[in-house]
């Protein structure tokens, strides 16, 4: 009587490891997407905090909110090759609002806002300020009365090739992506 072998055709070991290459081509950039997501999410998330609490407090104690930098004023400028940059020293501007940054000492994301009064001090309500950014990818919409805006430009992986965006403003606190993790 001849013993029959136990195991595996060379067929059925091609189409296994077939198989489980098509399942990671997909699941890998899903993972390194939700990385650069959960990446982006805990930087940002601390910043918008400690901004919005010194736009908050600027506005109680001067009855304006600051002066706007404008989507352009991003601080440090947004990374194109997504290495950190240190926070220190802070410009003039930001330490008008006694920031003091709970998070990280370097970042990837560039940061701005914008206000309803303008670089020259001027107050009221002026809808004339919101950028590009916050009403056409935001769909942000100014007010009648004073308010402002975060923005945050980010790149959180050298080797992406486009930027994330992330929004918030004082009439919603909660934080909109664009681009994430793409």
């Amino acid at each position: 009587m001849r013993r029959r072998q136990a195991g595996f055709t060379l067929v059925e070991l091609l189409v296994t490891v077939a198989v489980i290459s098509i399942l990671a081509a997909i699941a890998i950039p899903s993972f390194f997407g939700e990385t650069r997501k959960a990446r982006a999410k805990a930087e940002v998330t601390p910043m918008f905090n400690d901004l919005r609490v010194r736009m908050e407090q600027y506005l109680q104690e001067r009855g304006v909110y600051p002066d706007t930098l404008g989507e352009a004023g991003l601080y440090p400028s947004a990374s194109p090759d997504g290495t950190l940059h240190a926070l220190q020293p802070l410009p003039l501007t930001w330490q008008a609002l006694h920031i003091q940054i709970s998070g990280p000492d370097a970042v990837r994301c560039g940061y701005t806002w914008v206000s309803s009064r303008s670089n020259n001090g001027a107050t009221g309500p002026s809808t004339g300020n919101a950028g590009v950014k916050a009403t056409t990818t935001f769909s942000f919409v100014a007010p009648n009365n004073d308010w402002y805006y975060l923005l945050a430009k980010c790149r959180m992986d050298p080797h992406h090739t486009s930027f994330s965006w992330y929004f918030t403003s004082s009439l919603d606190s909660k934080i909109l992506p664009d681009n994430e993790g793409e």
